[in-house]
């Protein structure tokens, strides 16, 4: 059997995205089939179409890109236990291997959590990897404690929110920088401070206050070194954005932060979606047919938020 999926056949531009016929996924052992309700857009995914990362990722080409996936089972495969056809779930897919984009998906079951019981089931893959980045970020690599002060460079963006949300519910004093189209989001989130970095720079915003934790989730091409002032003597500066820090002084620890799979922990997250604590933010749906037009967006700067494409 065959479906529609956005493939791309080599490395290159955004043109090398085909919407095309594909053979349906068939569900191995440990692994089972998706029918795809929502997949969502990240970064990465247009860094590694363009060739950036070959090493890191190594694909089998052609290649269906995107991680962030939300669908039911259609199949399961020999050996997978706890899932059946019909349940509705959302996973942080391998990122070198067959992604989301596409009427059907292949998932390995460690990876799959539950979907949340509220929302589209389509939106709810604007969830896993980045708020199991967020989550890791801030009580994996941070140890973010109650009443601590944290200033989080970038929260405007799909990371960012929900490290607003995590950090503001674990007793801490959040400060965030964002545009002016993200503060009414971020204040409802529970953002103590925010800071339009467009309006004022944001060593001058802050004027000479310091955290005791500083999240960066966004790259800055003169490198993340004059943030470092920022940060109390013993305090942390944790960046999920390439280049990092080889040595900051003062005490201060130098925390590179990597995202991952953890399906445990996505559970913990989609139980708090469901109790209404955590807020999942969808600034735009997309037929899967336009992903091309995603990936040009993104690379202008010009995408409005969080994306799920619609297959």
């Amino acid at each position: 059997m065959t479906m529609k999926a956005m493939r791309y056949h080599s490395y290159g531009a955004t043109d090398v995205l085909v919407f095309e016929e594909a053979d349906r996924p068939v569900a191995g052992e440990g692994q089972v089939v998706l029918k795809v309700a929502g997949a969502a857009f990240n970064p990465v995914d247009a860094s590694i179409r363009a060739g950036y990362f070959p090493e890191v990722f190594p694909l089998v080409l052609p290649h269906v890109p995107c991680y962030d996936v939300a669908g039911v089972i259609t199949e399961v495969g020999e050996g997978v236990s706890g899932w059946s056809i019909g349940d509705a779930v959302v996973a942080w897919l391998p990122i070198a291997g067959p992604g989301a984009a596409a009427e059907y998906a292949l998932a390995p079951a460690e990876t799959l959590a539950k979907a949340p019981r509220t929302g589209d089931l389509a939106d709810a893959a604007a969830l896993p990897s980045v708020g199991l980045s967020a989550w890791q970020a801030l009580f994996e690599h941070i140890g973010l404690k109650p009443e601590q002060s944290i200033l989080i460079n970038g929260a405007g963006g799909a990371v960012g929110g929900y490290a607003v949300q995590l950090a503001a519910q674990a007793g801490a004093v959040v400060t965030a920088t964002a545009r002016a189209r993200s503060h009414d989001r971020l204040r409802s989130y529970g953002a103590d401070r925010i800071i339009d970095y467009t309006a004022t720079p944001l060593q001058e915003a802050v004027a000479g206050q310091q955290f005791d934790v500083l999240l960066n989730l966004v790259y800055l091409p003169e490198g993340p070194a004059r943030l470092t002032d920022l940060i109390v003597d013993g305090g942390a500066f944790a960046n999920t954005v390439p280049p990092g820090l080889k040595d900051i002084e003062r005490g201060v620890r130098n925390l590179q932060v990597f995202g991952r799979s953890d399906a445990g922990q996505l559970g913990e997250l989609v139980s708090r979606v469901d109790a209404g604590d955590l807020k999942i933010h969808v600034a735009q749906r997309v037929p899967l047919a336009e992903l091309s037009a995603v990936h040009e967006a993104s690379a202008a700067g010009e995408l409005p938020g969080r994306t799920v494409l619609i297959p």
